[in-house]
């Protein structure tokens, strides 16, 4: 049976890659090859890196290694992954729903820097939105809430009037931290509990409400 909710905030949060952005294969590449050259299990690896800055991956997967060798290996990976952008696509529906926020509150909330944010937008033929969180406006990556919190921040809202979106267990955890509702985008968002869980979102319809609110219309079932 379909069902349809509707959600009302003030401005929307996005996460990119798995909620924009489909960048598993670009992902999965660049960090089993890590994996391998660490003599590290890349099913395990996979499990961890998404939704945190690379340095925050590193950071649990080597933890005895200094941090200033994860930063290292973070530069060298975003500059991988930034070239890597072969099955880099949009999610379905992701055309249709940034194009319906034009001349709403929204933000781009992602772990990415700002070439690889580019390459990979650009990649899966996305826009920008004009505010954008990127990993050189935080000092801590998720599951940190600084990033949602600066998002809400940049656009004047309370952030418990924002809705954020996420794919990941990290993501989620963040913008819960912020103290706000979490849309959960596709399969890796199922096992934390969003507010709300579509596949992607060609579920979800935005329109303007009363007073400066948008609804946020989810088609569930």
């Amino acid at each position: 049976m379909t069902a349809t909710s509707v959600l009302t905030a003030r401005a929307l949060l996005l996460d990119m890659d798995g909620t924009l952005v489909n960048s598993d294969a670009s992902v999965e590449r660049v960090w089993r090859r890590w994996a391998g050259r660490h003599g590290l299990d890349g099913d395990e690896v996979m499990k961890v890196v998404h939704g945190r800055q690379g340095y925050a991956s590193m950071a649990l997967l080597l933890p005895d290694r200094p941090m200033e060798q994860n930063h290292a290996d973070n530069a060298r990976l975003l500059a991988e992954e930034t070239a890597d952008t072969e099955g880099v696509v949009a999610i379905p529906g992701a055309p249709e729903f940034l194009a319906s926020l034009r001349g709403l509150p929204h933000a781009l909330v992602t772990s990415a820097d700002v070439a690889l944010s580019t390459a990979r937008m650009a990649a899966a033929g996305l826009g920008l939105p004009d505010v954008r969180i990127t990993a050189e406006s935080v000092g801590a990556s998720k599951p940190d809430p600084e990033g949602f919190l600066k998002g809400a921040a940049e656009l004047g809202v309370d952030p418990a009037d924002c809705i954020a979106f996420e794919d990941s267990g990290a993501g989620i955890t963040a913008a819960r931290a912020a103290g706000m509702r979490v849309v959960g985008i596709g399969p890796r968002a199922g096992a934390h509990q969003p507010d709300v869980l579509v596949p992607d979102l060609t579920r979800l319809r935005v329109e303007a409400g009363p007073d400066g609110t948008i609804l946020l219309h989810v088609r569930t079932g």
